[in-house]
C-alpha cells in the first residue's frame, strides 16, 4: 500500500534507470512489431499505425534525454496503434494491445487525454463483452500507476468495473467485485495522498461538527472531489436512487453496497473527520439511509404472520441486517464523537434486538455487536459521557448492560431451544445432563469424563461454547457475509457471548480506571515531594482538579449505570453455574467489581456485588440477616429507565456435590444445613476479595466476616491461642460432617483467614477502623446470641479482632480504644466461655502491646503505655471472677516480663492488683496478692517514686480484705518491708517526689487551681510516710483481732525505728491525723465492743478465756495503741514539745489515758497507768549539765554520733535518744526557763488526770450491785506508783487542796477489796507481816511528799499535819478495816489464824490491813520524831491525834486483830511521849497542849485496865511479857511526866495518881484458876505503880506549890491503898484459917509492909510543914492496923512487919504545944 500512496515516487525510482528505459524502448517495439505482424492481413490501417508508431518511439528516443517524460507528452500517439488494435475486437490482438497498454501504464508514461482515450476504449470492450478480466486488470494497473485518471473517465473506469461485476459469469463476476473494492479503495488513497501533500500548505479549516451548510464540492481537490462523488454515489445506489456521478450503472445491490460503505467506512476514518463535505455525508446520507434500512428488523416481531405483499412491515433479511451492524459498529467505532446522536439511535436499536420476541439470528448478531462495543472501554467511557451524564438523554450505556442482563435471564426463563433439560449432547436420557454435570464439579467423581459446562436454572439447562473471552472476538455471525439465510444459531451460543460481553465489560471498565486511578496516585505522589511550586504551576493545579473530578464523575456513572445489570445477571449465571472455571470468571468479575466500587467509594454497589459472593458463599435460604436486610434489601426490583430488572434469587434446588454439613450460626438450635462446592469456592472468592481489596472494603468489611463467621461456624472451626482458627469439633448438637476434599481444604482456609487478617497490617487507618468496626458489631450480634442461651457461642469476630490487633501492634494507637473497648464488653458477657476469650483476647492484647518494640520505646511514650495498659485498668470494674482472675494472671505475667519497663504505668497496674473487693474469694485475692509481693520485693525501685504511695494503697487494702487472715498479716508484713525501702532509699525518693511535687505546684498554679494531694502542707516524702502510717492505722482498727494487733505493732514500730526521717513539722500531722484518730476510733471500738462470749473459733481453735469476749479482744488493741502512742510521746517528746499545741496534744493523749483508765477492762486500765507512768517518766533536765546517770527513771539508750548542732532536727540515730536530749540542751538550743514553764503545766494536766482517775476509780459503789467493777490491785499499786514520779514536777505548786486530794485517793485505793478467786495470790498468809505491793505504794508516796516537804521551803511545812492525818488514819485500819462503800466483804481477820477460806467468786475480801497499819504507825513515828517541834506540828495538835488514833488499839489490847497491833502502839507512844512531851511542856504556856493531856490520860487508863481478857491460850512467859509493856508505861509516867508535874495540868495529874493507886492494889483477877493466881497477878505492875506513887511522896525537891500538890495527892493516895491491902489481908487470913494465902497476896502484903516503911523514913526526912495534917493522921491510923498483922503465920509479912514498925519510934515523942493546933 505504500508504494500505491505514491506512485509518481516510487514508480520513477524504479523505472527511470537507464536499463529499464532500454528495455522499456526495446518492449514497446517489439510489441507494435507483433500487432503490426497480427495485424498485416486483415487490418492494414492497425499495421500501419504500428509502423509509424515504431518509427514514432524511435524518434522519441534519439532526440530527448528525458526520454518517458517526452513519451507521456506524446502518449496520446504512441497508443493510438495500441488502442485501434483493441477495437478490432480481435481477442489475440486486444489481448496483445491491453497487455502492451498495461506496460505502458506501469511506466506511467499515459497522458491524461491517453488515459481517457484508454477508458473509452476499455468501456467498448465492456458492452461488447470482451476480454472482461484483462479489462478489470487493465482498469486496477491505470488506477493504482497514476492519478491521471478523474472525474468522469474515473467515474466510467468504477461503473465500468461495477457493470462486470453484475455478469453472469462467476470469475468475472468475483473478480470485479474484488476490483470494484480495490477501486474504491484507491480513491480514496488518492485523497489521502493529496492531503499528505497539501498538509503544510493551505491547511484546511477545522472540521465543525454537525456543519450544516453543504460546502460546493468545487472546493475540493481533484481527488476530494472524486471521492466525495463516489461515496455520495455508494449512497444513493444503497438507497435504491440513481447515482449523480457513476452514470452507466445498471443494476446493484444493497449488501454489496452495504460493504463498501462499510469497508470505506472502516479504512478511512480520518477523511471523513476531516472533510467537513465528508462529514456532512456521514450525517445527512449515512446514518439516515441504515435507520431506514433497519426499520423492518425493527418493527418485526416473531410470530405474526407475515402477507407476502409487499407491506410496511418487512421481514428481516440476514444478509442486509447483518451488514447493517457492521456499518453500525464501524460508525461508533470511527466517528462515534461525530455522530453522537446517530449512535444513540444506532445503540437504543441493538439494545431493540435483544428483546426476547426478536429471531434468534437476530439476537445473536446483535449480542456479538455488543461484544465489539464491550471490549472497548474507552468509547463505552464516552457513551456514559455523551447520554448517561446528560440529562433528558437516554441512558444508553445503563440499557445496554442491562439489555444483556435481561437477555440473559429470558434465556433462562423462556428456554430458547427445544431445551429442557434432556440433552442429546450427554447421551444420557432423563436427567443425564444434570447429572454428569453435577459429578463433574465433585473432586474427579468420574474419570476420564469430562462434562461440558453448562449453566443450568430451574430446569433450563444451557451449554457454554468456548467464546475467546479477551480481545475483540471473531464474531460468528457479523463475519458470515456469504450467507443469505440466516445461519442456525447453536444452543448456548447467545448466552456464551452474552456472558463474555459481561466478562469483557468488567474487564475493560476496571482495567481502564484503574489503570488512571494508579496514574493519578502516582501524579500525586511525584507532586508530593516538590514543596515549593513556582506560582505558575500554582496557578495550573486548580483546572487539573476539576479535570480529575470530571472524569471521577464519569468512572461513577459508569459504574452506577451497570452495577444493577451487571449484579443481576452475574448473580443469576453464579448460581446457575455448574463449571468451576465459569464460576471462577463470575466470582472474579464480581470481586473486581466490588473492588472497582470500593475505590470509587461507591458504598451501595459495592455492598451488592459483596452480598452477592456472600450469599453464595452461604447455603440456600441461610438466614443471615446482615445479608437480608442491609444495603437496601436484595429482593426488590431495580427499576432501570422504564427496564425492570428483576433481582433473582438464588435457586433452593442444588446441583452441586454436595462437601460439608454442619449447624447453622442461630440463636435457636436448627437442624443442619449443607455446604457445596462452589460455596467454598465463593468463600474462597470472598476470602481473597477481603485479602486483596481490604483497603476498599469499608463497612462492607461487616458483610464479608459475618459470612466468614457462619461458614466458619458451620466448618466447625474454632479458635485457638493468637487467634488463629483451627479445626475443632462442634461442641453440641450432631457433629459436623465434612468430606475428606474439605478436610483437606480446612488448614487451607484457617490459613487464608489468618493471612486475611494478618494483612490488615497493610490496610490504612481507615480501612482498618472499617475493619475493626465490623468485627465488633459482628461481636456485638454473637454476644446478643449467646446471651440467654449456654450454647457454644461463636468466637469468630473476638478471635479476628485479637489477631488483628496482634498484626497491627506498630500503629496500636489508632485502634486500641475501639478494639479494648469492645472486647471489654464481651468480658462482661454472661456466657463463661465467650467472657473467656474475651479476656482471654484484652489480655493477649496489652501483653502483646507492652512487649512490642516500639519506635521511640515505649518507655517514652507514656502516653501509649497508658493507653495500652488502661483495658487491664477497666477489667477490675467487672465482677466475674474468671475474668479478674485472668486479669491478675496478666498482670503477674506483665510483671515477670515487662516489671522493669514499667515507669508512668505502674499506677495503673497497681490500681488493678489493689481493685480487690471482700467478695471476690479467696483465690482472687491470694492471685492479687501474689503480684504485689512480686511487686514488693523486685520491683519498689524500679518504680516512680509517685507511685509507692500507691504500693502502700493497695498493700493496706490487702491488709483490710476479710477472706483470708494469712493475706493480711503477710499484707502487714510487707508494709513493714515497705517502709525499710523508704528508709533505705530516702534521699532517692525524696529528690524525686521534690521534682515531680514542683512540677505539679507549677501545672497548679498555671490552672488558678489549689494543689490536692492527701496531708498536702507536708513535703512530699513525709506524705508518703503518713499515707503508709494511716494506712497501718485503718488496720489497727479492722475487725480481726489478729490483723489489729500486728498492724498496731507494724505501726508503731515504724514510727519509732524510721520517724526521724520526717520533718519536724510533719510530726503536727501523725499526732493529730494519725496517731489521734486512730486513738479515737479504737477507744469508741473497745467501749461499744460486744461483750458475748465467743464460741471457740471453729474447728479446734480454743481461745483463751481471756479473749472469749469482742470486748477482751478489743482491749488488747486498746493496750497496744495507747502504750504505742505513750512510747512515740516519751522517746520524741522533745521533738513534740518544740511542736505548737504540745500541749493541746498532751491533753488529748492524757484524756485517753484517763478513759481507757476508768474503762471497766483491768487490763486496759492497768495498761493505761503504765502508758502513763512511760510518759511521766521523762525528767525535765535541769539547767546545770547533770550527768544521765542522774536521770531517774529513763531507760537509756546509749548516744550514738556526735551532737546534732543547731538546724532542723533530722536526727541521724534512730531515735530521740536520752543522750540527745542532753546534748541539745548543753548546745543551750532551747529556752530552759520557758521550757519549765511549758512543762509545769504539761505535768498540772497530768496531776489533774492522775486525779481524776484515782479519785473515779477508787470512789465506792452507791450500790451494792454486783456487776460494779471494782479495780484490781495492780491496778491501783500503778496508779499510786505514779504518783511520785509525777509530784516531782508538780512539788513546787502542790497545795494543801491538792494534798487533801491525794489523800481521799490513796485512801480510796487502800481501802478497796480484792476478790476472793485473786485472794491468795495477792494476801500474805496471816502469820507473815507483809505489805501488799499497793500498800507499799502508798506508804512511799507519802514518804516522797514528807521528803518533799522537809526539804522544801517553809509554806510547804504546813502539810505536816495533813500527812500526819493521813498516816494515823491508816494506822486505824489495824483494828478497823476500811469499808468500801456498802460492799460486803468477808474479812479475812475474823478467820484469825486459821487457814485461808476461798470464797465464792463474786465475793470480795477486805486485805489484811495490820501490817499496812503498822509500817504506817513506823512511819507516824519516825515523822514525828523528826518533825515535832515544828510549828504546824504543835498547832494542829498533831500529838494529841497520834495519841488519839493509837488509843484504838491500845483499848482494844487483846481484842486487836493482831496482838502485834497493840504492843507496836505502845512502842510507838512511847516513842512518840518520849519526844512530844518535852515539847508539850514547852508549849505550856501557850495552852496549845491542853486538850492533849485527858485523851492521854485516857489512853492510859484503857490501856493498862483494858476491857479485854487476854486469850486462854496465852503462856506465862508471854503474860509477863505483856506485864513488862504495861510496867514500862508506868515507868514512862514515873520519868516523863511525874516528875515535871508543874506543868502539867492537875486534872491530868489527878488522874495520874489515881491511876497509879488503882494499878498499885490490883487484885487478881477472878477468872483465874487457883493454880494460875500467883501468875496472873501483875505483881510486877503493881509494885512499879506504888513506887511511883512513893516517889513521888519521898519528893523532898518540891519546890513548887504544885510539886507539893502532887506529893500529897500521891501520899494519900500510897496511905488509902496500904489501910486497904493490910485490912484485906488480915481479914483473909482469918478466915484461911491454917491454910496458907496465894502467893501473891503474900506478896502484896510484904510490898505494902515495906512500902510504909519507906514512907516512914520520907516522913522522917521532909519537913514537918510539907505534910499537911491530913497525911499525919493517915499514918498514925496505919498503926493500928499494922499491929493487927502480928497475928500473921508467914515468916516474909512478920520480917516486913518488924521493918515497918520500928520507923514508927521517931514519931512516939512527946507532943509540943505549940504544935497542937495545926497544919502550918
Amino acid at each position: 500500500r505504500e508504494r500505491e500512496r505514491e506512485p509518481g515516487h516510487t514508480a520513477t525510482m524504479a523505472t527511470s534507470s537507464p536499463e529499464a528505459v532500454k528495455k522499456l524502448l526495446d518492449n514497446m517495439q517489439s510489441d507494435l512489431r507483433s500487432l503490426s505482424l497480427e495485424c498485416r492481413k486483415k487490418f492494414p490501417p492497425v499495421k500501419e499505425a504500428a509502423e509509424s508508431g515504431i518509427v514514432k518511439v524511435k524518434t522519441i528516443a534519439a532526440r530527448n534525454t528525458d526520454i518517458l517524460a517526452a513519451l507521456k507528452e506524446s502518449s496520446s500517439e504512441v497508443v493510438q496503434p495500441l488502442l485501434m488494435g483493441c477495437g478490432t475486437k480481435e481477442p489475440k490482438i486486444a489481448q496483445l494491445c491491453l497487455s502492451a497498454i498495461q506496460r505502458l501504464m506501469s511506466h506511467e508514461v499515459v497522458s491524461e487525454a491517453a488515459a481517457g482515450n484508454i477508458i473509452n476504449m476499455l468501456w467498448q470492450l465492456m458492452e461488447n463483452g470482451l476480454e472482461e478480466l484483462k479489462l478489470l486488470q487493465t482498469v486496477l494497473v491505470l488506477l493504482t500507476t497514476n492519478t491521471v485518471v478523474h472525474d468522469d473517465f474515473l467515474s466510467k473506469a468504477i461503473v465500468l468495473c461495477f457493470r462486470l461485476h453484475f455478469t453472469k459469469d462467476t470469475i468475472t463476476n468475483n473478480t470485479a467485485a474484488a476490483t470494484v473494492r480495490q477501486v474504491v479503495t484507491v480513491v480514496f488513497e488518492r485523497l489521502d495522498a493529496e492531503d499528505e501533500q497539501h498538509k503544510d500548505g493551505d491547511a484546511h479549516p477545522p472540521v465543525v461538527q454537525g456543519n450544516s451548510n453543504r460546502r460546493t464540492v468545487s472546493a475540493l481537490r481533484p481527488c476530494a472531489k472524486d471521492a466525495y462523488m463516489l461515496f455520495q454515489d455508494l449512497c444513493q445506489l444503497v438507497n435504491a436512487d440513481a447515482p449523480y456521478w457513476l452514470v452507466g450503472m445498471t443494476e446493484m445491490t444493497r449488501t454489496f453496497g452495504l460493504e463498501l460503505l462499510e469497508s470505506v467506512l472502516n479504512d478511512f476514518p480520518r477523511v471523513f473527520l476531516q472533510h467537513q463535505e465528508f462529514s456532512f455525508l456521514l450525517k445527512e446520507r449515512v446514518c439516515p439511509l441504515v435507520i431506514k434500512l433497519f426499520s423492518p428488523n425493527i418493527k418485526f416481531r416473531q410470530g405474526t404472520n407475515t402477507p407476502s405483499s409487499p407491506t410496511p412491515v418487512e421481514k428481516p433479511y440476514f444478509p442486509i441486517c447483518m451488514r447493517l451492524l457492521r456499518v453500525v459498529s464501524v460508525l461508533i467505532k470511527h466517528f462515534y464523537g461525530l455522530l453522537v446522536t446517530e449512535c444513540e439511535i444506532f445503540l437504543s436499536l441493538l439494545v431493540k434486538f435483544l428483546d426476547g420476541d426478536k429471531p434468534q439470528w437476530l439476537q445473536a448478531v446483535a449480542v456479538e455487536c455488543i461484544h465489539r462495543l464491550c471490549v472497548q472501554p474507552q468509547l463505552l467511557r464516552s457513551f456514559c459521557q455523551s447520554y448517561d451524564m446528560k440529562p433528558h438523554s437516554t441512558k444508553v450505556f445503563r440499557d445496554i448492560v442491562n439489555a444483556l442482563g435481561s437477555f440473559i435471564q429470558s434465556l433462562f426463563i423462556i428456554p430458547t431451544g427445544s431445551n429442557p433439560i434432556v440433552n442429546a449432547q450427554t447421551g444420557a436420557s432423563g436427567i443425564g445432563g444434570p447429572a454428569a454435570a453435577q459429578n463433574g464439579t465433585g473432586m474427579g467423581a468420574t474419570v476420564g469424563f469430562t462434562p461440558q459446562p453448562a449453566f443450568e436454572y430451574r430446569g433450563t439447562w444451557i451449554p457454554i461454547l468456548n467464546i475467546p473471552v479477551q480481545g475483540p472476538s471473531k464474531a460468528g455471525y457479523l463475519e458470515s457475509l456469504d450467507k443469505v439465510e440466516p445461519p442456525t444459531i447453536p444452543d448456548g451460543y447467545a448466552m456464551s457471548v452474552a456472558f463474555s460481553c459481561l466478562l469483557d465489560l468488567v474487564r475493560g471498565i476496571t482495567a481502564m480506571i484503574e489503570a488512571e486511578l494508579e496514574r493519578k496516585a502516582a501524579a500525586a505522589a511525584a507532586a508530593k515531594p516538590e514543596t515549593t511550586v513556582p506560582s505558575s504551576e500554582r496557578q495550573e493545579k486548580p483546572s487539573v482538579t476539576e479535570e480529575e473530578n470530571v472524569s471521577r464523575a464519569v468512572w461513577e456513572e459508569m459504574v452506577g449505570a451497570c452495577w444493577c445489570g451487571l449484579l443481576a445477571a452475574l448473580s443469576l449465571m453464579l448460581d446457575a453455574s455448574t463449571d468451576e472455571t465459569a464460576s471462577e470468571n463470575i466470582l472474579k468479575a464480581e470481586m473486581t467489581m466490588a473492588s472497582l466500587c470500593g475505590k470509587l467509594s461507591l458504598v451501595t454497589p459495592r455492598d451488592a456485588f459483596i452480598t452477592a459472593i456472600c450469599k453464595a458463599s452461604l447455603p440456600p435460604h441461610y438466614a443471615l440477616t446482615v445479608l437480608n436486610s442491609s444495603s437496601g434489601g436484595f429482593h426488590k426490583t431495580y427499576s432501570i429507565q422504564g427496564q425492570s430488572v428483576q433481582m433473582i434469587s438464588p435457586s433452593s434446588e442444588s446441583h452441586q456435590q454436595v462437601v460439608a454439613v454442619g449447624q447453622p450460626l442461630t440463636s435457636q438450635p436448627q437442624g443442619t444445613v449443607m455446604l457445596t462446592a462452589k460455596n467454598i469456592q465463593c468463600m474462597r472468592t470472598l476470602l481473597n476479595l477481603a485479602h486483596c481489596h481490604g483497603s476498599v472494603l469499608g463497612t462492607s468489611w461487616q458483610l464479608v466476616l459475618a459470612t466468614l463467621q457462619h461458614l466458619v461456624w458451620i466448618l466447625g472451626l474454632k479458635p485457638a491461642s493468637g487467634g488463629a482458627l483451627k479445626p475443632g469439633r462442634a461442641v453440641e448438637g450432631p457433629s459436623t460432617v465434612l468430606t475428606t476434599a474439605v478436610m483437606t481444604d480446612l488448614p487451607v482456609i484457617s490459613n487464608v483467614l489468618s493471612r486475611l487478617f494478618e494483612s490488615s497490617q497493610y490496610l490504612d487507618d481507615v480501612s482498618l477502623h472499617h475493619l475493626i468496626n465490623a468485627l465488633c458489631s459482628l461481636s456485638a450480634e454473637a454476644m446478643d446470641m449467646a446471651f440467654w442461651n449456654n450454647k457454644e457461642p461463636s468466637l469468630f469476630a473476638v478471635a479476628k479482632l485479637l489477631e488483628t490487633g496482634l498484626v497491627n501492634m506498630h500503629r496500636i494507637e489508632i485502634l486500641w480504644r475501639p478494639l479494648t473497648g469492645h472486647l471489654l464488653e464481651v468480658c462482661q458477657h454472661p456466657n463463661a466461655r465467650m467472657r473467656e476469650w474475651g479476656a482471654e483476647a484484652v489480655t493477649a492484647l496489652i501483653k502483646a502491646g507492652l512487649s512490642f518494640k516500639y519506635n521511640p520505646p515505649l518507655s517514652e511514650n507514656q502516653r501509649l503505655q497508658l493507653l495500652l495498659l488502661n483495658p487491664l485498668k477497666e477489667l477490675s470494674n467487672i465482677a466475674h471472677s474468671d475474668i479478674r482472675q485472668k486479669q491478675l494472671e496478666c498482670v503477674l505475667q506483665i510483671l515477670q516480663n515487662e516489671g522493669d519497663s514499667l515507669g508512668p504505668g505502674w499506677p495503673l497496674v497497681l490500681g488493678v492488683i489493689g481493685a480487690i473487693r471482700n467478695d471476690q474469694g479467696e483465690s482472687l485475692i491470694r492471685t492479687a496478692f501474689q503480684c504485689l509481693q512480686l511487686v514488693v520485693t523486685d520491683f519498689l525501685p524500679t518504680m516512680p517514686s509517685t507511685c509507692l504511695q500507691i504500693v502502700v494503697d493497695v498493700a493496706g487494702s490487702f491488709g483490710l480484705q476479710n477472706q483470708e487472715l494469712n493475706i493480711s498479716l503477710t499484707s502487714i508484713g510487707l508494709l513493714w518491708n515497705i517502709s525499710d525501702y523508704f528508709f533505705q532509699r530516702g534521699e532517692t525518693i525524696e529528690k524525686e517526689l521534690e521534682k515531680e511535687e514542683a512540677l505539679l505546684q507549677k501545672q497548679a498554679e498555671e490552672k488558678r487551681v489549689p494543689l490536692h494531694r492527701p496531708f498536702h502542707p507536708a513535703p512530699p516524702f513525709d506524705c508518703l510516710w503518713l499515707c503508709l502510717y494511716s494506712k497501718l492505722g485503718e488496720l489497727c482498727v479492722d475487725l480481726r483481732p489478729a490483723v489489729r494487733k500486728s498492724g498496731g505493732q507494724t505501726l508503731f514500730s515504724t514510727v519509732g525505728a524510721h520517724g526521724t526521717l520526717l520533718q519536724h513539722a510533719t510530726w503536727h500531722t501523725v499526732l493529730w491525723k494519725v496517731l489521734f484518730p486512730l486513738l479515737d476510733r479504737v477507744r469508741e471500738s473497745s467501749t461499744t465492743a460486744d461483750k458475748e462470749k465467743i464460741e471457740s473459733g471453729g474447728g479446734n481453735i480454743l481461745i483463751h478465756h481471756s479473749r472469749d469476749t469482742a470486748e477482751k479482744q478489743w482491749a488488747e488493741t486498746w493496750v497496744l495503741t495507747l502504750a504505742g502512742v505513750a512510747r512515740i510521746f516519751n522517746t520524741r517528746r522533745y521533738l513534740l514539745q518544740s511542736l505548737g499545741e504540745f500541749s493541746k496534744a498532751w491533753d488529748v493523749l492524757l484524756d485517753h489515758i484517763q478513759s481507757a483508765a476508768l474503762s471497766k477492762n483491768s487490763e486496759v486500765s492497768l495498761a493505761a497507768l503504765k502508758s502513763c507512768q512511760e510518759i511521766l517518766q521523762i525528767v525535765t533536765p535541769v539547767k546545770e549539765c547533770e550527768k544521765p546517770e542522774g536521770l531517774s527513771g529513763v531507760n537509756m539508750l546509749p548516744f550514738v554520733g556526735p551532737l546534732i548542732p543547731p538546724g532542723p532536727p533530722r536526727a541521724l540515730s534512730r531515735s530521740d535518744s536520752m543522750g540527745e536530749r542532753l546534748g541539745r540542751y548543753t548546745v543551750g538550743e532551747l529556752n530552759v526557763a520557758g521550757d519549765e514553764i511549758e512543762d509545769s503545766a504539761l505535768w498540772w494536766a497530768a496531776w489533774n488526770t492522775w486525779y481524776k482517775i484515782g479519785s473515779e476509780s477508787t470512789k465506792p459503789p452507791a450500790t451494792c450491785d454486783k456487776l460494779f467493777f471494782i479495780p484490781s490491785q495492780p491496778f491501783l499499786t500503778a496508779l499510786v506508783q505514779i504518783f511520785p514520779a509525777l509530784y516531782q514536777h508538780i512539788k513546787s505548786g502542790f497545795s494543801m487542796e491538792d494534798l487533801k486530794r491525794l489523800g481521799v485517793i490513796l485512801h480510796g485505793a487502800v481501802s478497796v477489796p480484792i476478790s476472793s478467786d485473786a485472794s491468795p495470790f495477792i494476801l500474805p498468809s496471816y502469820t507473815e507481816a507483809v505489805l501488799t505491793s499497793l500498800q507499799e505504794a502508798v506508804l512511799i508516796a507519802l514518804d516522797v511528799l514528807q521528803k518533799a516537804i522537809c526539804t522544801g521551803p517553809e509554806s510547804m511545812q504546813v502539810m505536816y499535819p495533813a500527812i500526819f492525818d493521813q498516816l494515823l488514819s491508816f494506822v486505824e485500819f489495824s483494828c478497823k478495816a476500811p469499808t468500801y462503800g456498802k460492799l460486803e466483804t468477808k474479812n479475812i481477820a475474823n478467820a484469825k489464824f486459821n487457814q485461808i477460806q476461798l470464797f465464792a467468786p463474786a465475793e470480795w475480801v477486805a486485805l489484811n490491813y495490820v501490817p499496812f497499819a503498822e509500817k504506817s504507825l513506823d512511819v507516824v513515828v519516825d515523822l514525828y520524831q523528826k518533825t515535832a517541834c515544828h510549828k504546824a506540828v504543835v498547832n494542829e495538835k498533831v500529838l494529841q491525834k497520834i495519841i488519839k488514833t493509837l488509843r484504838i488499839p491500845l483499848s482494844l489490847k487483846y481484842a486487836c486483830p493482831s496482838e502485834t497491833t497493840w504492843k507496836m502502839a505502845v512502842s510507838a507512844l512511847l516513842k512518840v511521849l518520849s519526844i512530844g512531851l518535852p515539847v508539850a511542856r514547852q508549849h505550856a504556856s501557850s495552852r496549845k497542849f491542853d486538850t492533849m493531856w485527858p485523851e492521854l490520860s485516857n489512853t492510859f487508863e484503857d490501856f493498862l485496865f483494858t476491857k479485854s481478857s487476854p486469850p486462854d491460850n496465852l503462856s506465862i512467859q508471854e503474860f509477863e511479857k505483856n506485864e513488862n509493856i504495861d510496867v514500862e508505861v508506868v515507868q514512862l509516867i514515873s520519868t516523863d511526866i511525874l516528875p515535871y508535874a508543874n506543868f502539867i495540868p492537875k486534872e491530868f495529874v489527878g488522874q495520874i495518881m489515881t491511876m497509879l493507886n488503882k494499878g498499885s492494889i490490883h487484885s487478881q483477877s477472878t477468872s483465874f484458876t487457883e493454880a494460875e493466881i500467883d501468875i496472873r497477878m501483875r505483881e510486877e505492875f503493881s509494885k512499879v505503880c506504888f513506887e511511883t506513887l512513893l516517889q513521888f511522896s519521898f519528893s523532898n525537891k518540891v519546890t513548887t506549890p504544885q510539886e507539893g500538890y502532887i506529893s500529897r495527892m500521891a501520899l494519900a493516895v500510897l496511905l488509902k491503898r496500904s489501910q486497904d491491902v493490910l485490912h484485906r489481908y488480915i481479914e483473909d487470913e482469918r478466915l484461911s484459917g491454917r491454910c496458907p494465902l496465894p502467893r501473891q497476896r503474900v506478896t502484896e502484903i510484904v510490898f505494902v509492909l515495906k512500902a510504909i516503911s519507906t514512907l516512914m523514913d520520907s516522913l522522917k526526912k521532909t519537913k514537918p510543914e510539907n505534910v499537911d495534917t491530913n497525911t499525919w493522921s493517915q499514918v498514925i491510923a496505919l498503926y493500928p492496923t499494922l499491929v493487927e498483922c502480928i497475928t500473921c503465920t508467914s515468916s516474909e509479912v512478920c520480917s516486913a512487919l518488924k521493918e515497918a514498925l520500928v520507923p514508927f519510934k521517931d514519931f512516939l515523942q512527946p507532943p509540943v504545944a505549940k504544935v497542937q493546933n495545926g497544919e502550918s
